[in-house]
């Protein structure tokens, strides 16, 4: 991805060497071409603009951008800006509150209400707060992922948030999951928040893709097993 003088990253890019590295605004505008060191940046300078890089953008600027042009570092810092993942994804099930609540948040059980877990061990519990394990059926490598999550019920606000303790190729993973009574039945809602590890098979927006790909499947699964367990009357 290019960015070209006129696209709006150059322009944030000139304006934190204006604001915070003392660039002349006129000298950038009349000589775009030119680079940070022609410009008049030094190391000082430069270390200023890598520290703001880093606190928006979660991108390392090389010691070697005195070399480049400010189109030069957007197209640098676009290429490796990586903002952090979010979906949100909701179902609604044909069953009353109380019942998708029950079941949804019996940990134990979930290998029989997600198709994705194949053993979920409860390692610890302390009141409404839950430490367990979730291993995975095999991928098409063979291998069972697992890693170990916590999760706290709220029952009067009918939420609950839970992360994941064992991170894995994430820096965190941080998941709430939302129950609203509606018409006919009950609304479950889950929004994920998480940023991958530099050295993550996939990025963020990759992951992304993933996370609302298989929560489509998984709630689609979750509301056809709630419904028939409610319209035959059993748990």
């Amino acid at each position: 991805m290019t960015v070209a003088p006129d696209r709006p990253l150059a322009r944030e890019i000139t304006d934190i060497l204006v604001t915070h590295c003392g660039l002349d605004p006129d000298a950038a505008a009349s000589t775009p071409a030119a680079s940070l060191e022609e410009l008049g940046m030094d190391s000082l300078a430069l270390l200023e603009l890598s520290a703001v890089v880093a606190d928006r953008w979660r991108v390392k600027i090389p010691e070697q951008a005195g070399q480049l042009s400010i189109a030069g570092v957007a197209d640098l810092v676009a290429r490796k800006a990586d903002p952090p993942g979010h979906t949100e994804n909701a179902v609604e099930i044909d069953a009353p509150l109380p019942l998708v609540w029950e079941i949804t948040n019996d940990v134990a059980r979930w290998p029989e209400l997600f198709t994705e877990y194949a053993v979920a061990e409860i390692l610890h519990r302390d009141g409404d707060t839950v430490r367990f394990r979730l291993t995975m059926h095999p991928d098409e490598n063979g291998v069972a992922w697992s890693w170990v999550s916590e999760r706290t019920a709220d029952p009067a606000t009918r939420e609950v948030h839970a992360r994941r303790v064992e991170t894995g190729p994430f820096e965190y993973m941080r998941i709430h999951w939302r129950y609203e009574e509606i018409p006919g039945g009950t609304r479950m809602t889950w929004t994920q928040d998480f940023a991958m590890k530099p050295t993550a098979p996939v990025d963020n927006a990759g992951m992304t893709d993933r996370i609302n790909t298989n929560s489509a499947i998984q709630l689609a699964v979750i509301k056809e097993k709630i419904e028939r367990a409610y319209a035959g009357g059993t748990r």
